[in-house]
Order: structure tokens, then C-alpha cells, then sequence
């Protein structure tokens, strides 16, 4: 079984924040998949749901925790579910990166991210694999980086988003079909699929 975790913050304010990307990616997925059977359930700390997609089984998450503390629901489910972390991939948002372009990495520190920093600490190592999608840096270099992902997404980037979600998503499949590996040589680099 595969876990696929999408990091943001619970609750309608924080929506549309840059910091939510985890969030919206694993919820354009589900729209796209177009399969209404599927619910989400509230347990582990998380919204999470269970399907088979491409004779996979997936189980993908919400932690409701709150971002720093999303270790809290990747260690419950990987535990319940007896998940490798082999099999665990990360959505989340990278200011390091132009909105619009994504890398998948492996084993790589936390770069001042607070959700994947609480996760790796859980887990005991940061050998996993992570989807990041980029949100871009703060326009003015005195902003806080904190202050600027938990801010909307412009309007601009908002028109570009099903574009971008659905490279996030194509990615997402590959990684699930094909490995890490092969699906980083295709996309990293590249701002388009």
C-alpha cells in the first residue's frame, strides 16, 4: 500500500494560503479520478481515504494537525496500515521554486520546512520521497517566509492552478506506476510535463 500525504492546515481561512498546495493537489486528484463513491474519513489525526488505482492500493491523507505537527498523522497511518516508507510520498510546498514548476527528491533535509522537519523527525530519517510543489519566494526579500505561505494565492496564480495540479497529478500517478526514480529524470528540471 502507498500513502500519499498532502500537507496544509486544517479549516476554510487557510483555503487558498501558497502553504495548503499539499491540500488542493490531493483534492484535484480525487476530482479528477471522478470516483463519487469515495469518502473522505476522519481518523489518524487526518481526512484520509483508501482506493485502488492501477492494481495499487492508496491510501492518501490530510493531517489535521496543523502543519508542524503533520508527523503525528504520517506516523499513525504508516503504523496502521504497516506502510514502508518505501511506499510514503509527501505533497508539499517549496518556496524554492517558481510557482508552477514541481521536483520529486528522496532523502533530503527539511530546508526549513516545519511539516516535513516534524515528519522526518517522527519517522527517524528523511528517506522518502517528496512531491514539491513550488509556491515561490516572498516578493520583498524583508517578508517573513511564514507570512507569505499563509497568504492566498494571487488571482493569476489561481487561473494557472488546474494546469499546475494536474502536472502535480500526472507526476503523483507516475511515481505510484513507474518509481521515484524514473518519474524525477522525466519531470525535474522541467516546468512542464
Amino acid at each position: 500500500m502507498w500513502l500519499i500525504v498532502g500537507l496544509g492546515n486544517p479549516g476554510q481561512k487557510y483555503h487558498l494560503n501558497r502553504h495548503n498546495i499539499g491540500f488542493m493537489c490531493l483534492d484535484y486528484w480525487m476530482s479528477a479520478l471522478g470516483n463519487p463513491t469515495l469518502r473522505w474519513k476522519k481518523d489518524h489525526q487526518s481526512e484520509n481515504l483508501t482506493f485502488d488505482f492501477e492494481d495499487q492500493k492508496v491510501c492518501i491523507a490530510k493531517p489535521q494537525t496543523y502543519m508542524n505537527l503533520s508527523g503525528q498523522a504520517v506516523q499513525s497511518l504508516m503504523s496502521f496500515y504497516k506502510i514502508p516508507q518505501t511506499q510514503l510520498i509527501v505533497i508539499h510546498d517549496e518556496i524554492d521554486q517558481p510557482f508552477g514548476a514541481l521536483k520529486i527528491h528522496k532523502n533530503r533535509g527539511h530546508a526549513g520546512h516545519n511539516g516535513i522537519r516534524n515528519i522526518s523527525q517522527l519517522l527517524g530519517t528523511n528517506d522518502y520521497a517528496r512531491l514539491r510543489l513550488g509556491v515561490g519566494r516572498p516578493p520583498h526579500p524583508e517578508m517573513n517566509v511564514a507570512d507569505y505561505v499563509l497568504q492566498n494565492f494571487s488571482q493569476d496564480e489561481l487561473k494557472a492552478m488546474p494546469e499546475f495540479l494536474s502536472k502535480g497529478c500526472d507526476a503523483l500517478e507516475m511515481m505510484i506506476k513507474e518509481g521515484v526514480d524514473k518519474t524525477a529524470s522525466l519531470f525535474n528540471g522541467s516546468s512542464k510535463s
